[in-house]
């Protein structure tokens, strides 16, 4: 005889000659209310999973991992010079890896972070990793020839295992003498295409505004990451892209040197602006990146390397990495 147990979340049956046969779920169908120590056979996974402080677990591991969640942002590419007329492009920001995982406790996951890009180097910045997760940095704007503004870099980003590409804004095209403004097109953001420079007039022309940045509230607040670096102007600078992108250069004055991609934050460097070849600025550095873990507070074991930043948010402990190191679970 068998004894049939019949809840919301499925039938589990108990038979003395069989035994015990657990409820059944897909993981889009697991209980919308679980409580501590439910227990069912996901169909999903072909595995039986238990639901305790870190939420779902397989029953063969449960207690000995617990899930995290990571915001991984590359360094930002470099802004290129205005040469020889040719207005520097900004730098395309760090790409975005987010998503949830895994750590298995006693296990050290390292973390590496990504150095800003250099100014004129159209190569990707160098990227961000947590254990085996990666992201990688934002692609530099390459120097112009003095034919028609430089396009920004590009970027991208991967969340939880998809990901979307964007592209660097185009240079404009020269006006006529007698200033020849060539613009650089903004870089692109890692949540936002870049904007094409424009050519406003023969005396004034606007460089492309960089890409925005990926909004995450992974600390508890919500804030931009690689941002696209500004195209340099003539009169008009391009806007850095909101997080972290540095603003092109402009005009005649040491405002034409492109500005530095924030540090930490993947931002894209501005490209240089000014007037032809004569009055040309520098594009600069992109910034460099960050990794940001979010632990649950009742699983952090306070075991680090490379001094992270430690703030809570809700109940979860926060690890701000803005150099190498590593944490321990």
């Amino acid at each position: 005889m068998a004894l049939i147990l019949t809840g919301a979340s499925g039938a589990s049956t108990l038979d003395s000659s069989t035994g015990l046969a657990v409820a059944t779920w897909t993981t889009a169908g697991r209980p919308s209310s679980p409580v501590t120590g439910q227990i069912g056979y996901n169909t999903t996974t072909g595995q039986l999973e238990i639901y305790g402080a870190a939420g779902w677990a397989n029953a063969g591991t449960a207690g000995n991992i617990y899930t995290s969640t990571y915001l991984l942002v590359g360094g930002g590419g470099g802004g290129s010079s205005n040469n020889g007329g040719s207005g520097g492009g900004g730098g395309g920001g760090g790409t975005v890896t987010y998503g949830t995982t895994s750590l298995a406790i006693g296990t050290t996951y390292t973390v590496t972070v990504g150095a800003a890009g250099s100014a004129d180097n159209a190569s990707a910045a160098p990227s961000t990793s947590f254990g085996a997760f990666t992201a990688t940095g934002g692609l530099g704007a390459v120097v112009g020839t003095g034919v028609g503004g430089t396009t920004g870099g590009a970027s991208s980003q991967n969340i939880s295992g998809t990901t979307t590409n964007y592209t660097g804004g185009a240079g404009g095209g020269t006006s006529s003498s007698p200033n020849d403004s060539r613009v650089g097109g903004g870089g692109a953001g890692s949540a936002a295409n870049g904007s094409a420079g424009v050519v406003n007039s023969a005396a004034a022309s606007t460089g492309g505004a960089g890409g925005a940045g990926y909004s995450s509230t992974i600390t508890g607040t919500a804030t931009n990451y690689g941002g696209g670096g500004g195209g340099g102007g003539t009169v008009t600078l391009g806007a850095g892209g909101a997080g972290g992108g540095g603003n092109g250069g402009y005009g005649t004055t040491s405002a034409r040197i492109g500005v530095a991609g924030t540090t930490n934050t993947g931002g894209g460097g501005g490209g240089g602006g000014g007037y032809t070849n004569i009055i040309s600025g520098a594009g600069s550095n992109g910034g460099s990146g960050v990794a940001i873990i979010s632990i649950p507070t009742t699983n952090y074991t306070g075991t680090t390397t490379g001094s992270p930043t430690v703030t809570t948010s809700g109940s979860n402990t926060i690890l701000t990495f803005t150099a190498s190191g590593s944490y321990t679970a």
